[in-house]
C-alpha cells in the first residue's frame, strides 16, 4: 500500500470492512458536522452562546453543548429554532449511498 498524508485515506484504510466501525465513523462526522455548523452560523451573526441562548429562550450550556463536536443529542426542533433565530433555514436532504 503507497504512504499518504491523506486524513481521510488513512482512516479509511485503518477501518477496513469493520461495518460497526465506520457506522460509529460516520456518525462521529456527522455530530462535528452539524456542531461546526452551529458554530458558524452563531459566530458569523457575531453573537455569543449566551446571547444566542437568550434568543431562543435557552441557557449558555446548551448552547455549549450543541458545539461540542461530540454531542449525540442535536434535534430537528433546536435546530429550527437556532436557524430561525439567525435568519436562516434548515435543509436536510435523502441522497442514495455512494460507495
Amino acid at each position: 500500500m503507497a504512504k499518504t498524508s491523506d486524513g481521510i485515506k488513512i482512516l479509511d484504510n485503518m477501518i477496513g470492512d469493520d461495518s460497526e466501525l465506520r457506522e460509529l465513523c460516520e456518525q462521529a462526522t456527522i455530530n462535528a458536522h452539524v456542531a461546526q455548523l452551529i458554530y458558524d452560523a452563531r459566530t458569523e451573526a457575531g453573537l455569543s452562546q449566551k446571547e444566542l441562548a437568550k434568543m431562543i429562550n435557552t441557557t449558555q450550556s446548551v448552547i455549549s453543548r450543541l458545539e461540542d463536536a461530540d454531542y449525540e443529542g442535536h434535534s430537528l426542533s433546536m435546530l429550527g429554532r437556532i436557524a430561525n433565530a439567525l435568519n436562516r433555514e434548515v435543509k436536510i436532504d435523502l441522497v442514495p449511498i455512494t460507495k
